[in-house]
């Protein structure tokens, strides 16, 4: 294989994409770029199912524990890490793996960003206003309501990623995926797309065991060490959100874990419906991992 190229392991949450993309980098002796929006802060672990103190051994990874939990990172933040990273990969190799769950990044990666049409300061302020009045329940429905295209396959659970839909959407009468549609970044080098998927109550079952798993672990203690910097975009986030109001007095314990559940499983839908609208994504089980890299050789 002489020619520059990124296999992108994509897939829901829990389907398996860490230990996938390890093997696969393991057999070609090259690194990973971790594409998840939340792995990359180090404050966080447990909690963002990150690749454990050992599979972080066995391959070099890019973007996980690169950032902190105050820095404001976005696709175009990890559009030109991930670009870097693959240039210096590629001073050593001849290909490098790609792989998490965030739809976005993957594309920003793949092909760069779209150019939004200008919003202004009084509609975005309006609606931030009201965001921080009635939250982030009021939020989603807003968003539900104006823009159920977005609502339907982006991370409804991202203020500012819903906030970002909403200005959008008021702004030009719209969906903001109206213009998510713009040309390709051309990249120097081949980009082969493969996804992993399960059938949907094994991919359930994985989701509710790995939250269980992560109580044990002490993803409680996790998010109790983080209550003062609540209020952070990285912090709105499936398993901190609603540990958040357990330890608020919103909730009992048993129901933030019940919504961590239903709110992980429901992310995992929206990432199907997003990885799915790619027609160059070919599909394989996680475990089939010869399948995948007699794709990658061939």
């Amino acid at each position: 294989m002489t020619e520059k190229t990124c296999v992108i392991i994509a897939g829901p949450t829990a389907v398996g994409k860490t230990a996938a993309a390890i093997a696969v980098a393991r057999h070609f002796n090259t690194a990973v770029i971790s594409a998840d929006s939340r792995q990359c802060f180090k404050e966080m672990t447990i909690g963002v199912a990150k690749p454990s103190h050992s599979e972080l051994q066995q391959v070099h990874h890019y973007f996980i524990n690169s950032h902190s939990i105050h820095d404001d990172v976005n696709a175009a933040v990890f559009e030109q890490y991930a670009l870097q990273a693959a240039d210096e990969i590629f001073q050593q190799h001849d290909l490098a793996v790609v792989t998490g769950g965030t739809g976005l990044y993957i594309k920003a990666f793949c092909e760069g960003l779209d150019d939004m049409p200008p919003v202004s300061i009084n509609i975005r302020q309006a609606i931030t206003a009201q965001y921080e009045r009635a939250g982030l329940a009021w939020l989603q429905q807003q968003v539900q309501e104006q823009d159920p295209l977005y609502y339907a396959t982006g991370e409804v659970q991202n203020p500012q990623r819903l906030i970002r839909a909403l200005e959008v959407k008021q702004a030009t009468g719209e969906s903001i995926r109206t213009f998510q549609q713009g040309k390709k970044a051309a990249r120097p080098f081949r980009i082969i797309k493969l996804g992993l998927e399960l059938p949907k109550p094994e991919l359930h079952a994985r989701i509710n065991t790995r939250v269980d798993q992560m109580m044990e672990q002490g993803l409680l203690n996790e998010v109790k060490q983080l209550v003062p910097y609540k209020q952070l975009n990285a912090l709105q986030t499936v398993g901190y959100s609603e540990l958040f109001e357990y330890l608020d007095g919103k909730i009992t314990l048993q129901q933030a874990i019940d919504q961590i559940k239903t709110n992980t499983r429901q992310y995992a839908k929206r990432q199907m419906t997003w990885f799915k609208r790619d027609a160059n994504m070919q599909w394989f089980s996680p475990d089939a991992v010869e399948n995948i890299v007699e794709k990658v050789v061939n």
